[in-house]
């Protein structure tokens, strides 16, 4: 007598396919979670929060396409322009932290969240919203006057300063810009006061202490350099720990015995909440990516060493470097001051 109720027994060649089936579905699903982790399996985006030519825009361009060589995946560079740097790194600080935004941004990071503070403004973006990957550059930014003026020294420029108080006037590529600041530790140190003639970015800052306009300036040695060896400029002092190479005659302010000490840097950050094997990952790329001999190259033209530190070590710096800057804004206090064109 049949059991009507006998599970159905398939044939052996419909369970070798039922399994097929099961296999394929289960291995092509591995297959699509594990393309999904691969990082990066599309184009990694570098912005630069300031215009073309600048320092952070011609520092991300080499870091970028030697990137892009080790990774074997596009890296493109993005110029977001606008408040002074804030729309490009507000852009990043809340971008998704997946490890394909990321940002080249210079010290002012940490001066544009201390000035909201000083205006009491809603904060553009904080500084904990981004996590730093490396310091790729760090220029000691140099001290010049015009070559008309008759300071040879730090001495004599010091004492003129003090006989007539914010007389002696200097420009700058804004207000709490990075060659503003410069300037202000200058004059704490020295006991001074200066006049500030800020500009609306450091190439008109340039132009205005060559056209004669003002009396000094701050600024990265690759841009004032070539003026030097042109004998419009005259270089005083240098803000870094040691003497720039290609400026070996010029004294640092520490050697003069001026408790100052800045650089103008470029380095490279992710939003915070980046996976910890993404970010191992694009510092990894990174590291590889500065010890390149095209990435030197390209450096050595602009005149700037490069000065590479990890994560760990760039924290550090970072964490230095903000506070110096966010004491010498307080010290300035509210400037409400329209920038020249």
């Amino acid at each position: 007598m049949t059991n009507n109720h006998s599970p159905a027994i398939l044939p052996r060649s419909r369970w070798v396919h039922f399994l097929s089936i099961l296999l394929v579905q289960f291995f092509g699903l591995t297959a699509e979670s594990a393309a999904q982790e691969k990082y990066p399996n599309r184009p990694i985006t570098i912005v630069a929060p300031f215009p073309p030519g600048g320092v952070a825009d011609l520092t991300a361009r080499p870091v970028a396409a030697a990137m892009e060589k080790v990774l074997k995946n596009p890296v493109v560079v993005v110029n977001k322009t606008g408040a002074a740097g804030a729309v490009g790194m507000s852009s990043v600080a809340n971008s998704k932290p997946d490890g394909y935004t990321l940002l080249m941004a210079l010290s002012s990071i940490s001066i544009i969240p201390e000035a909201d503070k000083l205006f009491d403004r809603k904060p553009a973006y904080t500084m904990d919203q981004l996590i730093p990957i490396a310091l790729i550059s760090a220029d000691p930014t140099i001290f010049v006057v015009s070559a008309s003026r008759p300071w040879k020294n730090v001495k004599e420029f010091v004492e003129d300063a003090k006989k007539r108080p914010a007389d002696i006037s200097f420009s700058s590529s804004g207000v709490y810009g990075t060659l503003h600041m410069a300037m202000e530790m200058l004059s704490h140190s020295a006991g001074i006061k200066l006049k500030h003639v800020p500009y609306a970015g450091a190439g008109p800052a340039l132009t205005a202490i060559l056209g004669g306009h003002v009396d000094t300036l701050a600024s990265g040695p690759a841009v004032v350099i070539p003026h030097i060896k042109a004998g419009k400029l005259r270089p005083l002092a240098g803000w870094g720990a040691k003497r720039v190479d290609s400026l070996p005659e010029v004294p640092t302010f520490k050697e003069l015995g001026y408790d100052v000490e800045f650089y103008i840097w470029a380095g490279m950050f992710a939003p915070r909440g980046t996976p910890a094997a993404v970010m191992k990952t694009i510092r990894d790329t990174v590291k590889q990516a500065v010890n390149t001999s095209e990435f030197k190259s390209a450096m050595e033209k602009l005149e700037t060493p490069v000065a590479y530190l990890d994560a760990p070590e760039f924290q550090n710096f970072w964490d230095k470097d903000a506070k110096m800057l966010a004491n010498a804004i307080k010290r300035v206090g509210k400037v409400e001051i329209p920038e020249a064109k």
